[in-house]
């Protein structure tokens, strides 16, 4: 099975010392956001978990301690890094600290492991096309050498999206042509394979894929193993990434980001970081009374196993 640890909230720039004690520990709970009474237990073991997945707009507080994950566990790493300001991601270090952060990253774990996430593409008065595209020109010549690949998405309009930044405008579909030709065009000028996240319409004759970001064939070769061929089955609508298991929760993340899909409001997320102890195996508070823990099935997808070694290895 595939951990994720970056679906729901941003755990490696606000929750590193909780992360990095579960893996200690081996095993992480997990509420069932439909069932919240529902805990699932997880074993974070080399022999469980097939690969550890990470998305997140700050790896800094991770770097010096990543070794105790990687050393044990196939990885891979999606780097949110997009054109906005505090206006529009008020916890998101700069575009600057945020490359050489990246940089960082792809020394320590190989650029075959390190994705680039250029999204939600969004217009608005401030940042319209030209701005993207003169962004993304700027930051693609710096961040081509240390990636894989570019990945970016339109805006998806959940209900809280336009509550939340009603300044955003509508992308007509001429201009989403426009911004897609773009951007092939700079990822082709730097090299850079490029797809799109989640969409209904065809990019490819700008040269961008629209392959799902997380399959089995790009963590094996990111890693160095063989999976199995196994159906992708998606994780959400119009999603055909592989299957995982996401141990963060909904409305924990402090990034405030406007367009963010996971948090109900901002003070919403501060209320519940607060919440936090890192001693927990659950990332926010404690077990109460009425709760149930389950052992999830933890099936492998992996064609043969790596050897597995344990912390008293290191």
């Amino acid at each position: 099975m595939i951990i994720n640890t970056g679906g729901r909230t941003d755990i490696v720039q606000y929750y590193t010392p909780w992360l990095l004690k579960r893996f200690e520990e081996g095993y992480v709970l997990s509420r069932n956001p439909m069932f919240p009474n529902r805990v699932a237990r997880y074993d974070l073991t080399p022999d469980k978990v097939d690969c550890v997945m990470f998305c997140s707009k700050n790896y800094a507080p991770i770097l010096s301690d990543l070794h105790k994950i990687t050393e044990r566990f196939n990885t891979y790493f999606f780097y949110t890094i997009t054109a906005y300001g505090e206006d529009v991601e008020p916890g998101v270090p700069s575009i600057e600290k945020s490359i050489d952060t990246l940089k960082r990253l792809s020394s320590i774990v190989g650029k075959q492991r390190v994705v680039w996430r250029y999204d939600p593409v969004l217009l608005t008065d401030r940042y319209t096309m030209d701005v993207h595209l003169d962004t993304f020109r700027n930051m693609a010549e710096q961040i081509s050498p240390y990636v894989d690949r570019c990945i970016f998405s339109f805006v998806e309009y959940y209900d809280k999206v336009p509550f939340n930044m009603p300044e955003i405008i509508p992308f007509r579909r001429d201009e989403k042509q426009r911004m897609a030709e773009g951007l092939g065009r700079i990822a082709s000028e730097n090299d850079l394979p490029i797809q799109i996240c989640v969409s209904d319409g065809d990019y490819s004759r700008y040269g961008i894929s629209s392959s799902a970001c997380v399959t089995l064939e790009a963590l094996g070769r990111a890693n160095g193993v063989r999976f199995r061929d196994l159906k992708h089955k998606g994780m959400r609508k119009r999603c055909h990434c592989m299957e995982s298991r996401d141990i963060g929760w909904y409305s924990t993340c402090p990034n405030g980001c406007r367009y963010c899909y996971a948090n109900s409001n901002p003070d919403k997320a501060r209320e519940n970081y607060l919440l936090h102890d890192s001693d927990s195996p659950l990332l926010i508070g404690h077990l109460n009374e009425g709760d149930e823990v389950y052992q999830a099935e933890q099936e492998s997808f992996l064609s043969v196993r790596r050897d597995v070694r344990s912390l008293d290895d290191f």
